[in-house]
């Protein structure tokens, strides 16, 4: 995406009206100077029978200008009632002002919309900053399952949400190659070495990865290396099949990420923390007990369920609950290896000495526990100064046709990533991935996503835009002029009369979408890239209505023959959806067809 400057929408406008009456009341002595108005909102009613717009600002405001909320409500109101944009203001409850504003307006956006076509929506809320996502960070162990398809889509639809919205996003993915789970790697991948080289192994042992997914890594050990391998003890062999398996799972997980359109800025090694000379762990707690955050002591016996990596000893602590954790955090093992925190640590603060200060790492759902204590680490390692927020995404359950799936022709014991990309493709599996909020279980059935039904949303979101080419197509009998070109038509149906547009179901299907520009920016601040989802759906819903709604009362068609100027504005409208739609797709990494089959 270019940086062509990015125009305020039509919330944003509303909103700056709004401040611009407070500022001018304050100025006028009726208040105190310098209110901060940064509280004030203007958002969609949550009963479209209030109005189009409402806003919060007497009831944030009332307390700093020493003025009772309705009052204050009063004249702001007064204000509005003369702005150009506002049709109606009602002054509700203790102090909500809610706008309905002139038909025009919504016309006026729409032709906006064609105007900046896939620039529609695009923000400036994240002001160039820059922000770090690290996602998926599946052990290098084997192929990806299904369980990581959910937080990778998550990961990777977040950065592009955020990207859309102004923010300089890097992607980053931790490789957790320095735990034992690593050399569990090697001594399977070992086997499969000695099964390249003819002998029989038998059935793998017991705390093994069984998968035949290794059987390549074996292979490609015996071309390497023949049998030398075989004359050497396990401590000159393992770090030699180490590294090769690690490497291998590495680009079988690339491959897996791929076919989920999924690439990664940077890739970052564990062990690159703890090479030999160059300890950033060691580092990091003498960093942290330069200030105070380290001490030797002994934690108090967990109260409830157990800790797992309580110990009843003396031991190098990390002042946790300083930073609002609930326990202070164990760092150094009895062997004298790290924890994994310690790990985690040195790694937060190598994210802030490259100058993130704002990071959010996508986490399974058995990591809810460590969500406190990481957020200590950042606060201790950055002085306060950097931000993570960490986003749980919950399990996914595989069905099809209702019942539950759980094995896998390849892996033994799990349903790979690209097996479920390989049945119903990536579009599917990233959209209804996103298609439930990310803190909610998921059921995932591979029947349903194929079906070409209201009730398969991302065929419903997808036909939505199919269905704006398909009625483009067939109005070049009507209106043999109409580009086939996107921009081209758009630009052609920039001059249509679009204020004919005034039927009401016209009229929703208008204001729902001039919502996309406030609900990108509503959701990349929050981190929330379902909301996109939820919005591409219920917009594609009221355009498939409206569409029926004309095949059962002919003056509504989009095409009229004995009228080219609707035609010409229901065109427009046609235009924006399906330009609204493409852009909401793209945000998710999903495609927007122009014909289904």
């Amino acid at each position: 995406m270019s940086d062509k400057p990015v125009s305020q929408h039509l919330f944003a406008d509303a909103l700056a009206r709004v401040q611009a009456i407070c500022a001018a009341l304050a100025a006028e002595g009726q208040w105190p100077a310098g209110i901060d108005f940064s509280r004030v909102v203007v958002e969609p009613p949550r009963d479209a029978s209030h109005g189009d717009m409402a806003t919060n600002a007497a009831m944030v405001l009332a307390k700093e200008a020493k003025v009772k909320p309705r009052d204050l409500a009063d004249k702001i109101a007064e204000k509005l009632r003369a702005d150009d944009l506002v049709a109606a203001v009602e002054v509700a409850g203790p102090g909500f002002i809610n706008l309905t504003l002139k038909p025009q307006v919504w016309a006026n956006e729409l032709l906006t919309m064609l105007r900046e076509g896939a620039f529609y929506g695009k923000s400036a809320v994240g002001h160039g900053a820059k922000v770090n996502v690290e996602y998926v960070s599946a052990n290098p162990t084997g192929p990806m399952h299904v369980g990581h398809c959910r937080g990778a889509v998550f990961g990777d639809a977040l950065c592009g949400l955020l990207d859309f919205a102004g923010y300089d996003v890097t992607r980053e993915y931790y490789i957790n190659d320095a735990g034992a789970q690593v050399d569990v790697l090697a001594r399977s991948a070992f086997l499969r070495y000695l099964e390249a080289l003819g002998e029989n192994i038998g059935e793998i042992p017991e705390g093994l990865y069984p998968g035949d997914y290794l059987v390549p890594v074996g292979q490609a050990l015996a071309a390497e290396h023949g049998d030398k391998l075989k004359a050497m003890p396990d401590t000159s062999w393992l770090p030699i099949v180490r590294a090769k398996a690690i490497a291998m799972m590495m680009d079988m997980i690339k491959g897996d990420l791929a076919a989920l359109n999924i690439r990664h800025d940077v890739f970052f090694s564990e062990r690159s923390l703890v090479e030999t000379g160059n300890n950033k762990v060691t580092e990091t707690i003498d960093f942290l007990r330069a200030k105070g955050d380290i001490y030797e002591g002994r934690l108090p016996p967990p109260k409830g369920k157990p800790v797992e990596d309580y110990e009843d000893r003396i031991q190098t602590l990390f002042r946790a609950t300083a930073y609002g954790d609930d326990v202070d955090r164990p760092l150094i093992k009895s062997d004298g290896s790290y924890t994994y925190f310690a790990s985690d640590i040195a790694y937060h603060k190598n994210k802030v000495d490259r100058g993130f200060f704002d990071m959010i790492n996508v986490f399974g759902a058995d990591h809810g526990g460590y969500i406190k204590r990481m957020q200590a680490a950042v606060k201790a390692i950055s002085a306060g100064k950097a931000a993570l927020d960490i986003k749980i995404v919950q399990l996914v359950r595989l069905l099809r046709a209702g019942e539950q799936v759980r094995m896998s022709k390849r892996s033994g014991d799990f349903v790979t990533l690209r097996e479920v990309v390989d049945e119903v493709g990536s579009d599917a599996v990233r959209f209804m991935m996103l298609f439930r909020k990310n803190d909610a279980v998921l059921d995932f059935d591979l029947a349903k996503v194929l079906e070409q039904s209201k009730d398969n949303p991302v065929f419903y979101v997808q036909y939505g835009h199919a269905r704006g080419h398909s009625i483009f197509k067939n109005a070049r009998e009507v209106v043999p002029e109409l580009p086939t070109d996107n921009a081209a038509r758009a630009a052609w149906l920039g001059s249509a009369p679009v204020e004919r547009l005034t039927d009401p179901a016209e009229m929703d299907l208008l204001k729902r979408l001039a919502l996309y520009p406030r609900i990108i920016e509503a959701a990349a601040v929050a981190h929330e890239p379902h909301r996109i989802a939820f919005y591409l759906y219920d917009l594609a819903s009221e355009f498939h209505a409206l569409w029926t709604k004309g095949r059962d009362l002919p003056y509504l068609r989009f095409i009229m023959t004995n009228d080219a100027e609707i035609t010409r504005a229901r065109l427009a409208m046609v235009q924006g959806v399906v330009s609204v739609l493409a852009s909401g797709l793209a945000v998710l990494g999903v495609h927007a067809p122009t014909e289904m089959r």
